[in-house]
């Protein structure tokens, strides 16, 4: 039996069915199609028992030209397979160009320093700023501060250098000052408290409870006199409004203030306790109840007739600031020392919000010391042949400590921006002092045992600063005044008090 004369395949698939592939349904098609016509022709040799091996060859490189057509459906084939007078045309490829490769984006590398770019939200100058007096601190008040501790002494010419460098008042414009944004005296805060919260306080006391009520309430003349020489650190002052018998409670105060129409002055008497810079303090800033029952502010000097400042002596906390009392047994303060621009608790509250604000921050930063002190120390401490940082509960303590850190960071670089924008309220202030002086406290809690023994050595510089946000917690509202101030904000009910 003669073979059957059947039309080469190649022909008609090429020309009646690959040329037609111009998308990827049609080269399914195709490619069934010459399955089938395969199966067909392999029954009709079987019937006749023959195979020819040059068609069954062809099919296979044609399916496995399709199958590539279809895993890269992009690069398009034609094959020109038209015949004239029997003789094939030479088939021509055309390639689209090729798909140009964009540059893989550099893999971001945790920072656990900063974990979520506070670095990247900063100003130049915010930067700058904080750079030098990080400089300073490390290099100036980092070799004092172990011995200050110790001794319990206050360095008189710090707040001189502090003036050289042009960090008191900061916020202020004018008069001396830097005029620099809310965020960058946070950040001031927070490095000076890195290395110890009574420094912290000293600055704090300086910028936000004295120069503060004096260019927000004082008179021009008041301005002139003393801003210039507190923003140069030539004169300390303090700030005195917690007395003896009312802490949380100054409404109820008992210093009074008691006007002189002969002479024109203010006959003050009382007492205030725990004021930070008051044994060294060269000007005070005084809160006392006057007649009418209004609470006003004057400005106090040393050597005032009947003005005393003892030391609080044996505290435990801020031993490297000065604390003591301001006494008065009338002194005469004349009229031209009153803070005439604010009358009432505002006045006091608006300079505690100033400083609650420095707290903020500055909380942080010593809760900051804690944690980088001590994953180093459990870097370096090995116990039972590995590193103490090894242990999974180390890393779970120092994993909670950063979180807390890095979202209370983020937190007050917010608030910082909104007092800048002037869209602040004190609510959100009390939030963020409670907040960072809570977390803190239990960050630096828990950097103490994670140094066991070696913990309570002040060489570790760990404990001092327990010791300190012990304090901080407390003072400039304890941390559940705080809450009540949340609460009443919360649910617009006054808890304070019970009426009777």
């Amino acid at each position: 039996m003669k073979p059957m004369n059947r039309p080469r395949l190649g022909t008609r698939v090429a020309s009646g069915h690959i040329s037609s592939c111009s998308n990827q349904r049609q080269a399914i098609w195709a490619v069934g199609h010459i399955g089938r016509r395969s199966q067909e022709r392999q029954t009709r040799v079987s019937s006749q028992q023959r195979i020819e091996e040059p068609d069954t060859d062809l099919t296979m490189a044609l399916r496995s030209g399709l199958c590539r057509l279809l895993v890269n459906p992009q690069r398009a084939v034609v094959v020109s397979a038209s015949r004239s007078q029997g003789t094939a045309a030479t088939p021509k490829w055309e390639t689209e160009k090729e798909t140009v490769k964009r540059p893989k984006a550099p893999k971001v590398q945790f920072n656990w320093r900063d974990a979520l770019d506070l670095e990247g939200l900063l100003t130049e100058e915010e930067i700058m700023i904080r750079d030098s007096f990080r400089t300073y601190c490390q290099e100036k008040l980092m070799p004092r501060v172990l011995l200050a501790n110790r001794n319990e002494v206050f360095h008189r010419e710090i707040i001189s250098e502090m003036g050289e460098l042009g960090v008191l008042g900061p916020t202020i414009k004018g008069y001396g000052c830097a005029g620099t944004s809310y965020v960058a005296y946070g950040l001031l805060a927070r490095e000076i408290e890195r290395i110890d919260s009574g420094y912290r306080s000293v600055m704090s006391v300086q910028s936000s409870l004295v120069m503060h009520p004096i260019y927000a309430y004082g008179t021009e003349a008041q301005k002139e006199k003393y801003l210039p020489r507190l923003a140069r650190g030539e004169i300390l002052g303090c700030f005195g409004l917690t007395e003896p018998n009312h802490g949380s409670d100054p409404s109820s105060m008992e210093t009074r203030a008691k006007y002189n129409p002969s002479s024109r002055t203010f006959s003050l008497t009382g007492s205030k306790t725990w004021i930070t810079n008051s044994p060294v303090a060269d000007i005070c800033v005084v809160w006392a109840k006057c007649e009418d029952g209004k609470i006003r502010g004057f400005i106090l000097e040393r050597g005032m007739k009947g003005l005393s400042t003892p030391k609080i002596e044996g505290k435990f906390s801020l031993r490297a600031s000065a604390t003591g009392m301001i006494v008065m047994d009338e002194v005469e303060v004349p009229e031209e020392n009153l803070l005439p621009n604010v009358s009432g608790l505002g006045g006091p509250f608006g300079c505690l919000n100033n400083a609650r604000y420095g707290i903020a921050w500055g909380a942080l930063g010593a809760a900051e010391f804690c944690f980088h002190a001590a994953r180093q120390y459990t870097l370096d401490r090995i116990q039972f042949g590995v590193p103490l940082a090894r242990n999974q509960l180390m890393q779970k303590k120092m994993a909670d400590m950063l979180t807390e850190i890095t979202l209370g960071l983020q937190s007050c670089l917010r608030l910082g921006r909104l007092i800048d924008e002037k869209k602040s309220c004190p609510d959100m202030i009390s939030m963020l002092k409670r907040n960072s002086c809570g977390k803190a406290l239990d960050i630096a809690r828990q950097a103490r045992d994670m140094l066991g023994g070696n913990g309570i050595a002040d060489e570790y510089h760990i404990i001092r600063h327990v010791m300190n946000l012990e304090a901080v917690n407390t003072y400039e509202g304890t941390h559940d005044i705080h809450a009540l101030i949340l609460g009443r904000a919360i649910t617009g009910l006054q808890s304070f008090t019970v009426d009777k």
